[in-house]
């Protein structure tokens, strides 16, 4: 063995992919094959595949310190949880395509990679051969012109339907958009990127189609991407329908063809053909030929990733951005024709991703206690507009739960109920409801009147699976109904226990609250006893909505200092004004300049950039820590769409603000009154 073999691998899988691979690791230059995991180590035969290696069940494997990398040859299915736990493990992860079910389950693979500082790639064994970096190069150079239209297929036709191939099993997440169409999409993505200058380049626009067969998978499926620009791209992916698999690139100075793309120059070695056809049909042929297995190429570009200490592929192989990328495609494709698979419901998936129990001790997220609630809550509480499948959906709950959280916002009209719907899945999944705080908002605008309330509570209540919820918000208010009429409606549904903590009015005026709790208790009605009004240090020049109410200027702290009235404050990190989305002259997002722009903003902006510099942070974390150190119960809720995001957030209950701090970012007082 060469001294140059200095990585050692483990395969987990021992089917067709995995034999592939590993003769990859025999040709190449860097990698050496260990051992291989699986579920039956002693079962004959396995050593005439894996010559050299040793067997063990997958977790042992994980804890071989001779294994520096493993390439994760399973079902789809188990990508995610194997990948996880190897990166847990220290363990160097290559998965094979595609590197997982959803862009959310990727981004969870990222999320514990970028943790442990170990490398993650996902195994498009064709973007890493030397035939892929001739065909950007062409395209590069202008070959065909300007690019317009990209067409690619891969599709084969099984022997007739076989409910036992892992193809036609929905459980293993069969069928050819996850399996097959990975190819096209990523190579239309990495054309349009060469020919605008890029690595890769995403679609805007993405439409799909598929016939969805007897076991509920797709058998063949076509989609159209439309890119930034003006490119298009067809492409399609079938498992019962033959396909001549041929790439095809249309440019405004001819076109470009090659046979059968993801196998290079051959699948184990051979010349690879690239046709450049002019428009009146001369062709020209390019060739690339090369010796070894197509796999090894892989083996070799982790290899030189671990030594050079990078977590992600070089370009044309897919980073993490790329993967994540032609992941969105595949979900958006899905999402078109409707194809969920069994494994990815409420009922199915039992367990985090990782494949472990829920964990219900975390203390990252500290609690409190806040009068009228029946349990503490933790001081952020998890807003989520964005998941629209139990799966993703649960990834994120799962690790805002794990880390102490256990305050959930809702509201009646995101989403038409699918937020509720996927909240009620997950407390009954994870048997959480009653460690939970559930926040439900009713009476949006334009159907903010009193006789809304009850009506929309029991369609929440009935998505949510519960019989009460915790906290209850009137999600807008109206002026031109007297308040005594909004507070009988909720002291009635806290009599009939459907609220069974607080309620209150979120984009409330102080005026109209104060009215409200004066009604209340002249009437021996529920007073209300809490406010979700928007609250930032950055202060909301104009309204984000209509009918939203900030209560971050200083009168309105002052009132809700005075009352000790505990303030759910949405946007509390300002939407992004305290990164570099924003400052002056900077006018992209449309948003945050109608919101948030004044020159008072930006001032406090610098002073929070000022004060993270000394604390070692970034000015976000300043300003969620700004809205958590209020001398009045302030809960700020976050919005995550990323672990990412939620880890990040979770930095700023690391921060704590002296009121000399806070009163330097409100007013900028001299700056010795700053530490």
């Amino acid at each position: 063995m060469s001294k140059g073999r200095t990585t050692g691998w483990a395969i987990l899988g021992t089917g067709n992919i995995a034999r592939a691979f590993a003769r990859g690791i025999a040709e190449s230059d860097t990698g050496r094959l260990v051992a291989v995991g699986t579920r039956d180590p002693g079962r004959e035969g396995l050593a005439e595949h894996f010559p050299g290696a040793r067997f063990a069940v997958y977790e042992a494997v994980l804890a071989d310190p001779e294994i520096d990398a493993v390439y994760i040859a399973l079902p789809h299915t188990g990508h995610a949880q194997w990948a996880i736990l190897a990166a847990e493990a220290g363990k160097h992860v290559l998965v094979e395509k595609p590197m997982a079910l959803t862009a959310f389950e990727a981004d969870a693979m990222i999320h514990a990679a970028r943790k442990a500082g170990t490398f993650l790639g996902e195994a498009f064994m064709y973007r890493l051969h030397p035939q892929t970096q001739r065909l950007i190069d062409l395209i590069a150079e202008g070959a065909i012109g300007e690019v317009r239209l990209i067409r690619s297929s891969f599709g084969f036709k099984l022997p007739g339907f076989m409910p036992e191939h892992r193809l036609y099993a929905n459980d293993l997440a069969g069928g050819g958009i996850l399996d097959v169409c990975g190819y096209p999409v990523s190579m239309v993505r990495l054309v349009a990127g060469a020919a605008t200058g890029r690595p890769f380049l995403d679609p805007d626009r993405v439409a799909g189609v598929a016939h969805l067969g007897q076991s509920g998978v797709d058998e063949w499926a076509s989609a159209v991407l439309h890119f930034p620009g003006g490119i298009i791209a067809e492409v399609s992916g079938s498992i019962s329908v033959a396909q001549d698999n041929v790439l095809r690139i249309f440019g405004t100075e001819g076109r470009i063809e090659v046979q059968d793309f993801w196998f290079g120059s051959g699948k184990f070695g051979g010349t690879g053909e690239i046709a450049i056809i002019a428009p009146d049909g001369t062709r020209r042929i390019e060739t690339v030929t090369e010796a070894r297995t197509i796999y090894a190429f892989e083996v070799d570009a982790v290899g030189r990733a671990i030594a050079e200490g990078r977590q992600e592929f070089a370009a044309p192989g897919m980073d993490w951005a790329d993967s994540l990328g032609t992941l969105r495609v595949l979900d958006t494709w899905r999402a078109d024709i409707g194809l969920e698979y069994g494994i990815e419901t409420a009922a199915r998936r039992r367990t985090t991703l990782s494949g472990r129990p829920l964990g219900r001790n975390g203390t990252r997220i500290p609690r409190r206690e806040i009068r009228g609630l029946a349990r503490p809550a933790s001081v952020l509480a998890l807003g989520f507009e964005d998941f629209r499948t139990f799966s993703s959906g649960a990834i994120l709950l799962d690790a805002y739960f794990e880390a102490g959280g256990n305050v959930f916002d809702t509201a009646w009209i995101y989403r038409a109920g699918q937020t509720e719907t996927l909240l009620g899945q997950w407390l009954a999944n994870r048997d959480v409801r009653d460690e939970a705080l559930i926040i439900g908002k009713g009476a949006h605008s334009p159907l903010c009147r009193p006789e809304w309330i009850g009506r929309q509570l029991t369609e929440s209540l009935e998505r949510l699976g519960t019989d009460h919820v915790d906290l209850y918000f009137m999600h807008r208010d109206n002026p031109d109904v007297p308040v005594d009429e909004f507070v009988d409606a909720m002291d009635a549904e806290v009599k009939a226990g459907r609220i069974r903590g607080l309620f209150g009015g979120s984009n409330w005026s102080r005026e109209r609250m104060a009215a409200a709790i004066d009604y209340a208790e002249r009437s021996g009605k529920t007073a209300p006893g809490a406010l979700s009004n928007n609250f930032s240090l950055a202060r909301m020049e104009n309204p984000i909505w209509a009918g939203c109410v900030s209560a971050s200027e200083p009168q309105f702290r002052d009132w809700l200092v005075d009352r000790q009235m505990p303030n759910f404050a949405w946007s509390s990190q300002a939407r992004g004004f305290f990164t570099e989305r924003a400052a002056p002259g900077r006018l992209e997002d449309a948003e945050l300049v109608h919101a948030w722009y004044s020159e008072a903003n930006f001032a406090r902006k610098g002073r929070a950039e000022l004060l993270a510099a000394e604390k070692g942070c970034r000015p976000i974390h300043i300003a969620l820590a700004y809205v958590l150190g209020q001398p009045f119960p302030s809960i700020p809720l976050i919005g995550p769409r990323r672990l990412g995001e939620l880890e990040d957030s979770l930095t700023a209950l690391k921060i704590t603000l002296s009121p000399e701090e806070i009163a330097f970012l409100e007013t900028g007082t001299p700056a010795q009154s700053a530490p």
